[in-house]
Parts: structure tokens; sequence; C-alpha cells
């Protein structure tokens, strides 16, 4: 396919990487030019345009642009009714996108993670996926959502990722081990939690008196499940 990218910044970057191989024309905007130069030098089928040269070259356009600065800039360009736009833009609905590209369609809103790279990523999709899966399974897995509060929901559940990785974090450098405790803790963590749901791995590891319990129980005391049901509370 002819693949487009308007904004290229870490996500956008990213999904690129992870299109990258498969026979596809990828045309990637200037904007954030250090980004879109390193991959125009890493992959072969890589190149840069202007916006306008974007959606020229580009059969399928993906946005990765600031909601605030996503209408100035869609206005000013013309689109086509053969075209295809994907938005990565969670501030911005699927009906205003449409608007902002018409005549071209705005199928999806996708909404993907840094490890769509290499693969095995989650990503958040709202509106007809048929192209996404398409494009992206199944190295990767879609999560089809059917509401935009459905969406605004998983948004922010997805926001718990960051207090675990400074769970890891903290507890590395507790360890004082430099990388290589960080290195298992990470493995330790993304393997246990792949294997299985989340209340059986709690279950399992629930042996009377064991570090697991230990902890886990001294984190609930201190008020842990509450802080982040108030927190999640607080982001909807």
């Amino acid at each position: 396919m002819r693949l487009g990218f308007l904004g290229t910044g870490t996500i956008a970057s990213a999904v690129v990487r992870a299109l990258a191989g498969q026979g596809h024309q990828i045309t990637v905007s200037q904007r954030s030019a250090h980004h879109a130069k390193a991959l125009a030098a890493e992959l072969p089928e890589v190149e840069i345009g202007s916006n306008d040269q974007v959606v020229a070259a580009s059969d399928v356009i993906f946005l990765g642009l600031l909601a605030t600065d996503a209408p100035d800039i869609l206005s000013c360009l013309s689109f086509r009714a053969d075209q295809s736009v994907i938005s990565f833009i969670a501030g911005l609905p699927l009906d205003d996108v449409a608007a902002l590209v018409a005549p071209a369609s705005a199928p999806a809103l996708m909404l993907p993670y840094p490890g769509i790279a290499k693969g095995g990523s989650p990503i958040l999709a709202l509106g007809d996926t048929a192209l996404l899966d398409a494009l992206f399974t199944p190295a990767n897995r879609i999560f089809a959502l059917t509401t935009q509060a459905q969406l605004q929901a998983y948004l922010c559940a997805q926001a718990v990722l960051s207090p675990a990785a400074q769970m890891v974090d903290a507890a590395s450098d507790w360890l004082d081990d430099g990388a290589r405790g960080e290195e298992f803790l990470r493995l330790l963590v993304a393997t246990s939690l792949a294997a299985q749901p989340a209340q059986d791995l709690i279950t399992a590891l629930n042996t009377e008196g064991g570090y697991n319990q230990r902890l886990r129980l001294h984190m609930e005391r201190a008020g842990m499940v509450g802080a982040l049901r108030d927190g999640l509370e607080d982001l909807a």
C-alpha cells in the first residue's frame, strides 16, 4: 500500500517501524524532523515530504497530530475520495476527523503504543477496524471498542502502565544491581502477566507468609488499591 503519515512523533515512528519490510511505500511528513530523518535513514521504503506531498502520495493516511493543531493543518490539505484516513488523535472525535478530511473517508481511530514496532502490542481502536486488521494483525492485537465513552474509559485504565513502570523502577533502585536488576524485574512482570489473568496470578502468588503475599498486603494496607481507584475516577 501507499501509506502516509502527517506528524511523525514517537508513536507514529513506532507505527512506521511496525509496517516496515512489508512492501509498502511510506511517506512521512517533515513535522518532527529528527524522527522523520531517522526513519528515512533507517528504512529504505520511507521518504520525507511536505504535508501536501504526503497526501498526494498516499492511499491511506495516518494522523499523528495534536488535537489543537489538526483542524488548521487538515483544512489546508486536499484529500481525495479514494483515500482512507486513520487518526491517532484521542482528543478529536472520529466524526470531526471525517469532516476535516472529506471527501476522504475516516473509518477508524487507533491508539497504538511504542511496542507496536516489535509486535505483540495492544491497539485500541474505534470504528471500522477492517483496514487496521489487514495492516497490523496478527503481529499485534486490536481491541475494538464501540463507543467514545468506552474509549475514554480504556484511556483512563491504560494509565496504570506508568505507575506499574514506576513500581518496577523503584524496586530496581532498591535492588541496586544496575541494569541487570531492572532487566530481571521487567522480564518477570511481563512474562508473568502475559501467561495468565491478573487475578489468577495473584492467587498463585498468595502463598501464606510468602514474599509476594506480604508485600501485596503491606501495599494494600497503605492504600494502594484505593489510591488507584481514586486516581482512575479523577481521570474519568
